[in-house]
């Protein structure tokens, strides 16, 4: 989302309209804004008295988990278990997806090896494949 127009920038704005007497089109120019931009700070000057920007609401969802510690000693507990059976235990509503996302962040892993191992063919089988 784009970041609004500063508080400073604002009040020029409509100073230069209401005590300078520029017009509208003129002080879009100059301050290298749209006019409806100026159409709307001095529409909301208008019904709230100020030209201030809207406080932003937090995009994003609610984490659910939130005592990592515990949750790291959950998923030791029961790392044999599937994400739904361990959905099922954690309580309260929470979803598969949440615990994979959640052990995914933990770095929690049900590989043995956490390294990938290369499939080699020893020279003698090599030889013999050829012969």
């Amino acid at each position: 989302m784009a970041k609004p127009y500063s508080y400073d920038l604002r009040r020029k704005v409509i100073d230069a309209i209401e005590l300078d007497g520029m017009k509208r089109c003129e002080a879009s120019v100059h301050f290298r804004i749209s006019r409806n931009t100026i159409n709307l700070w001095l529409r909301r000057k208008a019904e709230t008295g100020d030209v201030q920007a809207k406080a932003r609401q937090h995009m994003g969802h609610s984490h659910k988990i939130t005592d990592w510690e515990k949750f790291q000693a959950f998923a030791q507990k029961h790392r044999n278990k599937t994400q739904a059976e361990m959905a099922q235990l954690w309580g309260g509503d929470i979803s598969d997806r949440t615990i994979s996302r959640a052990l995914k962040k933990i770095r929690f892993t049900r590989k043995k090896r956490l390294t990938a191992t290369k499939n080699e063919t020893s020279k003698n089988e090599l030889s013999s494949l050829s012969s």
